[in-house]
């Protein structure tokens, strides 16, 4: 396995671009043990699968409402699949997500559905959905795994195929170690990794989901600890029972096609980069009930956040925000941050939150290419619809107390806030939103971007080619505000 950031990009390199000789189709399996979901009847390249469970809501918050179980397939191929469902009921269509893949799904006269997925250069992470949030099936698409380990693979941490306990609940993870969960493995555990060159990796599922509310066994799923050269790469994370993955401290990591099938707590935030250098997340999937990724100083000792780069992924969140920076921010800088080919096919709030405090600065950020899907949960109430009416809605300008939403695109402001020592605001420099659209049932969807005071002030905005169903926004777009204290801005 790779030993450093350069060997780890290269090993994904290959992965995406080998080509098999024979063609084939593999569905990761149920192991013993392990109770498979009953929503869906799924068939793939006309054998019948099983579909592994994953839920939302558990108690304390049961009485939130995602959408209950959902179900999900790890699947590698190197040709063309073709799916066959049955639906939890009869329906007359499926929402494939996201819509920019393009995939419909054809109704047999028997109610089964049919359709074929496109042999994938690269991985995809796909919902199909009956309505909205109410019990999904997840396909989770791979390229073939390279030279897969053997079980008695020497510097290998090897879990194959069944239910797995491990003592107390914890992996720990030092120098040079290697980690694989084989398909079929599910592994009841978290990790603690500290140290240098350690790869993680597979088609297994690490699973937190017998565990409450922040009484996982590590403080994290995967706490990634002052380290350098970590590879994250295939594994599916379920039921996180708080943060899931975790760079804290560390340098040159590289989260590479898992998949966060979360959702069942609160805090159970996906990726959050705190005080982290040389980071990437790509082709990855990620559904929580707080942040997707939240990017933090947890203290300045440790260190800045900087070179993020986050891209080609698909992003879920139940209810918090899909991107959030600077809630804690213990550090001097968080800067050189990218969010590139994004899709975001659920969200409830302000979707991509800026809002540094405790005199940090966030520069050099930017926002391109992303795609914003609403749904049943944002769309406007026949009241709001009535009021739009009376509106010039032309360029959608339509107040706020109208659309009666909190369905921000972005939000940018320095603030100070209740998880901050220093209580004074920070500072935000060149940010830029380029090619941004939404599409699906109207909801209300803001930009806001501010400064706090003459002091703390934002320098630098440009916010370029966003389309709103279908209608491209300009400068004089209600829907775009400019506060005070803010210098430098560009909407075109």
């Amino acid at each position: 396995m790779p030993r450093s950031i350069l060997g780890m990009i290269a090993v994904i390199t290959l992965l995406a671009a080998t080509q098999f000789a024979r063609a084939e189709v593999r569905v990761a399996p149920i192991p013993d043990g392990e109770t498979p979901s009953k929503l869906w009847r799924v068939e793939i390249q006309g054998r019948q699968v099983d579909a592994y469970a994953a839920r939302t809501a558990d108690p304390p918050f049961a009485n939130y409402n995602y959408g209950g179980e959902y179900a999900f397939l790890q699947i590698d191929a190197d040709e063309p699949v073709n799916v066959k469902l049955r639906p939890p009921k009869d329906v007359e269509r499926l929402t494939i997500r996201p819509l920019s893949y393009g995939v419909e799904a054809k109704r047999n006269d028997d109610g089964d559905f049919e359709f074929t997925l496109p042999n994938p250069t690269q991985p995809r992470q796909i919902s199909i959905e009956t309505n909205g949030r109410e019990h999904p099936l997840l396909l989770f698409l791979n390229r073939p795994e390279l030279n897969p380990p053997q079980p008695n693979a020497q510097g290998i941490i090897y879990f194959g195929k069944g239910v797995h306990r491990p003592q107390g609940g914890i992996i720990r993870l030092r120098d040079n170690d290697s980690l694989y969960l084989a398909p079929g493995a599910v592994v009841h555990a978290g990790i603690i990794a500290q140290g240098e060159n350690i790869t993680i990796y597979g088609r297994g599922v690490l699973d937190s989901s017998e565990w409450e509310w922040r009484k996982g066994p590590t403080p994290h799923v995967v706490s990634i600890e002052r380290c350098k050269n970590v590879l994250l790469e295939g594994v599916v994370i379920r039921g996180a029972s708080h943060w899931t993955v975790v760079p804290i401290a560390s340098e040159n990591v590289v989260i590479e096609n898992i998949k966060l099938c979360g959702g069942r707590v609160q805090n159970d935030d996906g990726i959050n980069p705190c005080n982290s250098r040389n980071v990437t997340v790509a082709h990855t999937f990620i559904r929580t009930d707080d942040d997707c990724m939240a990017l933090k100083g947890l203290d300045v000792s440790y260190g800045d956040c900087e070179d993020i780069t986050v891209e080609n992924c698909v992003f879920w969140c139940d209810r918090a925000r899909i991107v959030l920076m600077g809630h804690e921010s213990r550090a001097n800088y968080m800067r050189r941050i990218t969010f590139r080919n994004i899709d975001v096919i659920h969200s409830q709030t302000r979707n991509f939150l800026l809002e540094p405090g405790e005199k940090m600065r966030l520069e050099d950020v930017l926002f391109e290419n992303i795609r914003f899907e609403t749904g049943v949960e944002n769309a406007l109430s026949q009241e709001a619809l009535e009021k739009m009416k009376e509106i010039d809605t032309s360029k959608l300008r339509f107040d706020i107390d109208v659309a009666n939403k909190d369905n921000w695109l972005f939000v940018g402001r320095p603030v100070v806030n209740q998880y901050m020592k220093t209580k004074e605001p920070g500072y935000m420099k060149n940010i830029v939103v380029r090619n941004i659209s939404v599409e699906g049932p109207l909801s209300y969807c803001g930009l806001l971007f501010s400064g706090a005071d003459a002091e703390h002030r934002t320098e630098g905005l440009t916010v370029e080619n966003v389309s709103l169903f279908g209608e491209k926004v300009d400068s004089d777009s209600s829907i775009v505000h400019i506060g005070e204290f803010i210098d430098d801005v560009t909407v075109k």
